[in-house]
């Protein structure tokens, strides 16, 4: 599919795609719509876009830290092959012609499948394999999608393969060149849909990526690319998107909906800005919502400028739903325009996976099986998550001992040998295990999920104050003597898991009967209260030391040291080294929950 100067010319455009009657149009209206000839019926036309997001590397119903079919308390199903199935049903019932299929990014990383094919066997070798994602995608025969943070999680040469080896482009109107300051990828796919009534229906998707990309990935991007505001960028497409002919404007955007920021002001730009995007930019039809992992069937928001009605909609994550958006056009003064719009879900647990799908991928899958199943050590304790958000657990200690085990080895005989180490660790699953007996790469690499690498920040007592502070916000306010449920403790304001930080090496009171700021209570270390003015070595996820969670201090602190390796491998590496993990070594409580001095288990 040719590349141009003004964008990417989608499949469907240069296919022909487009022109199947069966679902394609409605019954024509009584009323004649504006611009057409007494008398005559007006030219409608329907048809339907679909869109996953945040895939995140699942193709199967599979879970490779549990090594098992996936499941949750909502019994949801996972993977590309169940959409597979979905996206045939609905072609079938629309007409294949009359349907596009688009995703909102964050395709490459995620699940031990898509780990293993940028690192273990890298899609960048020499005769490299090619990526599951892009074979599934192929094969399902997706139109466009957009550019998520997490695919440049690998770093710039394992995006370029994927975008090689996929058959639709990859869209980011705001992922610019750092020199030139023109994209670094397509902005956007014009696709033609074929009527029963001679004139073409034209749909631009615009991909719009997100901006925090700069500061979660620094390491490889800086220097080489920008991401400016969605906003922004949107202003400067959809105008010329328009002009150019385009009937219907649909972004494709890696960003929630909230109009809020993980970052604080490290940036101009506003990390959930679909919503802002509908407001303040007129021309867009339509937005497949991403990044924010949450389910929004259908969000209508009204364009602050025209008045327009601009649908919204999110699925849920790793391919748990499929959105619809149904388009109704009518030809009104020589060109089409949308007379509708509503959206959708789908959820994949209600099919099979597409056997095609498994077939075609099987083999990738059962290498991925076995090499997770790989025995590294054993575990003289069983070791769980499962309380890790509200105590302090051994499993989650592991981490961060590790963590800190790891900077103290790599500043010895330097200039900050001498300061104390402490570590940061959030529990970023409540459903990972630690089996007495032996350990396997998948149970180890189940502790961290993400490719976050280690860096070593120098924080004043003061600053770690203000650290832990802002980290128990994540605390429901709960008076003394009031019951406490676990289930509904955490999470307030809608901070997420691993958006906790717990520190190891510290000791202190988190009193949840306290307004947040006033919740840590007798910080020390070793015994002794904590100097405003000491300073520490704090060991700390690339994630959180570029600004992610905006947490203070932090991002603006002293590098000291930094290691290029995901903290995964690290833990990896440890329990192989030890041969036995023995929680007697590392375990211990530094923080519990307490209200009015009086602790809550």
């Amino acid at each position: 599919m040719p590349l141009n100067r003004r964008g990417f010319l989608g499949r469907s455009a240069a296919t022909g795609a487009g022109v199947a009657l069966a679902g394609g149009a409605v019954a024509p209206s009584a009323v004649a719509a504006p611009g057409t000839a007494p008398g005559k019926r007006p030219r409608r036309y329907s048809f339907t876009v679909m869109g996953t997001t945040d895939l995140h590397g699942n193709v199967f119903n599979w879970d490779y830290f549990t090594d098992r079919e996936f499941d949750d308390k909502d019994h949801n199903d996972v993977g590309l092959a169940k959409i597979s199935t979905l996206v045939s049903r609905v072609r079938e019932e629309k007409g294949r012609r009359n349907t596009l299929l688009i995703d909102a990014g964050d395709t490459i990383q995620g699940t031990q499948l898509s780990y293993y094919y940028a690192k273990v066997d890298p899609i960048t070798a020499a005769r490299g394999p090619v990526h599951p994602m892009a074979r599934a995608m192929n094969a399902i025969g997706y139109d466009a999608a957009a550019l998520g943070n997490h695919e440049f999680n690998y770093g710039i040469p394992v995006l370029r393969k994927f975008q090689e080896q996929c058959d639709f482009p990859l869209l980011g109107a705001n992922a610019l060149d750092a020199k030139s300051q023109r994209p670094a990828f397509p902005p956007y796919s014009m696709h033609r849909l074929r009527t029963p009534h001679g004139r073409d229906v034209r749909v631009a998707v615009l991909g719009l990526t997100n901006p925090g990309i700069a500061i979660w990935d620094k390491a490889h991007v800086q220097g080489k690319m920008t991401f400016p505001g969605l906003e922004e960028q949107a202003a400067k497409w959809v105008p010329r998107l328009r002009s150019m002919g385009a009937d219907v404007v649909i972004v494709s955007a890696h960003s929630g909906s909230s109009g809020t920021s993980s970052y604080g002001d490290q940036l101009p730009y506003v990390e959930n800005a679909a919503a802002l995007v509908a407001q303040q930019v007129p021309g867009i039809d339509a937005i497949l919502v991403g990044h924010a992992h949450t389910e929004i069937p259908e969000y209508v928001v009204e364009n602050k400028a025209t008045g327009k009605k601009v649908v919204l909609s999110e699925p849920l994550k790793w391919g748990q739903r499929l959105t619809l958006f149904d388009f109704d056009v009518v030809w009104s003064k020589g060109r089409w325009r949308v007379e509708r719009v509503g959206a959708k879900v789908l959820n994949s647990n209600e099919v099979a996976e597409d056997g095609r799908i498994v077939r075609l991928l099987g083999d990738e899958h059962e290498k991925v099986v076995a090499y997770v199943n790989q025995v590294i050590g054993t575990s003289k304790a069983a070791m769980s998550t499962a309380e890790g958000p509200y105590k302090d657990v051994p499993i989650i200690d592991l981490i961060s001992h590790v963590q800190a085990e790891t900077v103290r080895a790599a500043l010895a005989g330097g200039a900050y040998a001498k300061l104390p180490v402490l570590s940061q660790a959030s529990c970023f699953s409540r459903t990972a295990k630690i089996p007495a007996g032996e350990v396997t790469i998948r149970d180890a690499a189940g502790l961290y999920p993400f490719e976050n690498t280690l860096e070593a920040r120098v924080l004043t007592g003061a600053q770690l104050k203000d650290y832990l502070e802002f980290s128990a916000r994540y605390y429901v306010r709960t008076a003394p003597g009031v019951p406490v449920d676990p289930a509904k403790l955490t999470n307030a304001e809608g901070v997420p898991d691993y958006n906790y930080d717990a520190l190891y090496g510290v000791s202190y009171d988190v009193d949840i009967a306290q307004p947040v700021g006033s919740r840590i209570v007798g910080l020390r270390f070793e015994g002794k209260e904590v100097d405003p003015a000491a300073e520490f070595v704090l060991a700390v996820n690339n994630y959180r030391a570029s600004g992610g969670g905006n947490f203070p201090h932090v991002a603006k602190a002293k590098q000291v040291w930094v290691n290029s390796d995901e903290i995964r491998n690290t833990i990896i590496s440890w329990v192989k080294a030890k041969g036995v993990v023995d929680p007697a070594e590392f375990a211990r409580v530094d923080w519990r929950l307490t209200r009015a001095g009086t602790p809550v288990f």
